[in-house]
């Protein structure tokens, strides 16, 4: 059984633009469909305001969907009585997030805030609890000595492992991190990262990593989700991803990032992403997309197989949503050179 599934999973939330009683709708999520599979590392990429971070809280139970299913271990969080599911979010899983400046209190002491998720689920005896918060701080590399420090007198580096030390707390079976190295010095990053990847593999821990380091989020994943304007857009081992991609934006997010071994000029995209407020009709991607035409512009196109991956299990499902798919076994080179040839649809204005 899957640890985590999303079913038709859609948030929208009101927005006041242009006056005190004009609101838009803002389509943060639409209809999300995925699992997350015991001990696995599933990442998650796409460019900013795509949907990632709404896609991490509603992992964890933060943010409520406007529609669609959210279930744990088989069971529906949202129709759960409200303690059942504070007790199944707040015990099974964890949040890392972007800035650990933000994420923690800064009048209380690392000791309380390790402290304050095991007094509010009654976990142990009160000397359990001390015992528990000093076995975190070893557990994340940090010395007992800070135990009564603030975050204001930690390092940034400091101030995440005490995150990443709190969302184990209660022992979960899944930690979300939301861009959890971003707000780092890049000397610290790599420490950091290294820190999440070991705790997963000596805990058992499911890891879903929301990032912007495309090819970081490559490295490490077992399966990637590639995420456009709220939508999922294609789902595969993250192995393949580089070059077996089948959908058109994929290949142009990683072809932006190339190896140094194999450099190449990136795939070429016009213009920004549109608005959440007024998405495209049909593919959110046609108006900077090279293979558009009106057939995008119809309709959304349902997931398509691009069959087995290398790795067995749900972890090998490779699927995409793409009307044009980029054709089996063409390389960046070849993309790169038909979309200089054949600039993007203009954008059509959402009816």
């Amino acid at each position: 059984m899957s640890l985590l599934s999303l079913s038709g999973v859609h948030v929208v939330h009101k927005a006041r633009t242009g006056g005190l009683f004009s609101r838009d709708r803002v389509y943060a999520l639409t209809g999300a469909d995925l699992t997350v599979e015991p001990g696995e590392t599933l990442g998650v990429v796409g460019e900013s305001g795509c949907g990632k971070s709404t896609l991490a809280k509603v992992l964890v139970g933060v943010q409520r969907p406007t529609s669609g299913t959210v279930a744990y271990r088989g069971r529906d969080l949202w129709a759960m009585r409200p303690a059942e599911r504070r007790t199944t979010v707040g015990r099974r899983t964890g949040m890392v997030f972007q800035d650990p400046s933000t994420a923690l209190n800064r009048r209380l002491t690392v000791r309380r805030i390790l402290r304050d998720p095991l007094d509010v689920h009654g976990h142990g005896t009160a000397a359990q609890r001390e015992d528990r918060v000093r076995e975190l701080m070893a557990l994340v590399g940090l010395p007992s000595a800070l135990a009564e420090g603030l975050p204001g007198q930690l390092s940034g580096g400091q101030r995440q492992r005490v995150a990443i030390a709190r969302a184990l707390a209660l022992e979960p079976e899944l930690v979300v991190a939301d861009e959890p190295t971003s707000a780092l010095d890049v000397s610290v990053r790599a420490q950091i990262l290294n820190l999440l990847l070991d705790l997963k593999e000596r805990l058992g821990l499911a890891l879903v990593f929301v990032s912007h380091d495309i090819q970081t989020v490559r490295r490490i994943s077992d399966r990637l989700i590639t995420m456009y304007l709220g939508r999922i857009v294609e789902e595969a081992p993250a192995g393949e991803v580089t070059g077996r991609a089948r959908h058109p934006y994929t290949r142009a997010l990683f072809s932006a990032t190339p190896g140094l071994l194999d450099p190449i000029d990136p795939i070429p995209l016009a213009g920004p992403v549109p608005s959440a407020t007024r998405p495209p009709s049909g593919c959110p991607f046609r108006n900077r997309c090279w293979k558009a035409d009106e057939v995008c512009a119809a309709a959304m196109p349902e997931f398509a197989d691009a069959g087995a991956g290398t790795h067995l299990g749900t972890a090998a499902r490779h699927r995409y949503r793409c009307h044009h798919p980029v054709a089996h076994g063409q390389s960046t080179h070849d993309l790169v050179a038909e979309a200089a040839r054949r600039p993007p649809a203009h954008p059509t204005k959402r009816p």
